[in-house]
């Protein structure tokens, strides 16, 4: 089969390679839908993922499609563990066999159900947390445990596209319910990327008011359609927190930075109201520092909290929006293109491409 090879920092490679055989618990799944992320630009840029992926590798990890083989015992295993997990209240029951044929979307990693925060309902800090890679190719083997833990039926009318934004959109969720938006609310979200406007769909469905601070035309046009009130063009950034403010005349409850700049973390903090809550969504690079006014948090209360990827529970909500229609690949995927030319695709979004999200068309 073809698929995207990481060799290193911005290099990748399509190549003719062999399937790998399944293990026992595993599946294979034929991709009919793969997105590019933000967090697959920031590997190509470093090389690697110290947690996700080590070079040479499979590619991708936004995918939805369609199961194409199961090995023998997978059926089996995945029902002993569903009804176990069911028993235990961890995690709600989905259907207990596959069959070759069955549409699908899974995320790209599970936690290990045993460690101390797994016990603890934190299963995105799990010490065991084991990823997937591999959406730039024509199919996918499945490990046990993800099939176990996160692989999700979907109905028959849900596109694929809609559904490998399962993922992404799970880690908003988690965003979302960390930060305890609710009906009423002024929440600000800086930055208008993919994150950022999944930020505006889940807040403006809770029934926030939302002010979206960001830079480029077509992303800020994007988030009022999709439900921002106002939108703050920040040009270089500059300023960022006297512009916010001169625009908007506005007390946020909530700050959702969603950039991953140490500027515009410590921009965040300035801009929520005293007592509110800043959550420091976008991860900035490895080693990155930032100053923060003690004399502000302490005197104006402020709770500042840090959303890290997603559970099983919120894979499971995130697909509930997706196949109620608040959230459609439509509003997110603004370029296709073939697997092949990949590697220039990447290229180009290192460079500054302004896409939001591109279909990789990965038969073709």
């Amino acid at each position: 089969m073809k698929a995207a090879i990481l060799h290193g920092r911005e290099k990748i490679q399509i190549e003719n390679v062999e399937p790998p055989e399944l293990k026992p618990g595993e599946l294979r799944i034929r991709i009919e839908a793969a997105l590019t992320c933000g967090t697959d630009l920031k590997v190509f840029k470093r090389g690697y993922h110290a947690k996700m992926i080590v070079p040479p590798a499979v590619f991708g990890h936004e995918l939805a499609g369609v199961i194409c083989e199961i090995s023998s015992s997978s059926g089996r295993e995945s029902a002993h563990f569903e009804k176990s997990e069911f028993e235990m209240g961890r995690l709600a029951s989905t259907a207990t066999n596959w069959q070759i044929g069955d549409r699908v979307a899974v995320a790209n990693s599970a936690p290990c159900g045993g460690c101390f925060h797994c016990r603890a309902g934190q299963e995105n800090l799990c010490e065991d947390l084991l990823f997937l890679n591999g959406a730039y190719a024509e199919s996918i083997a499945v490990p046990a445990r993800l099939v176990q833990k996160n692989l999700l039926r979907l109905k028959p009318e849900t596109d694929f596209r809609d559904a490998a934004l399962v993922e992404p959109l799970a880690c908003v969720v988690q965003g979302v319910e960390d930060t305890r938006l609710g009906a009423g609310q002024n929440v600000l979200v800086i930055g208008a990327g993919p994150i950022g406007l999944m930020f505006v769909v889940l807040a403006k469905n809770l029934g926030c008011h939302v002010t979206v601070a960001g830079r480029r035309a077509p992303r800020l046009a994007a988030a009022q359609r999709l439900g921002a009130g106002q939108v703050v063009d920040i040009g270089d950034g500059s300023g960022l927190v006297a512009r916010v403010r001169e625009a908007t005349k506005t007390h946020f409850d909530a700050v959702i930075e969603a950039v991953g700049h140490p500027a515009t973390w410590e921009a965040a903090a300035h801009l929520v109201r005293k007592g509110g809550t800043v959550n420091f969504f976008g991860g900035c690079p490895a080693g990155t520092t930032i100053n923060l006014d003690t004399t502000l948090l302490h005197y104006s209360s402020l709770t500042l909290l840090a959303s890290f990827h997603h559970t099983p529970r919120t894979i499971r909500r995130a697909l509930e929006f997706i196949e109620a229609g608040a959230v459609r690949a439509a509003d997110f995927v603004d370029g296709e293109c073939p697997l092949t030319q990949l590697p220039e695709l990447f290229q180009s979004m290192a460079a500054g491409n302004r896409v939001i999200k591109t279909l990789v068309r990965v038969h073709e």
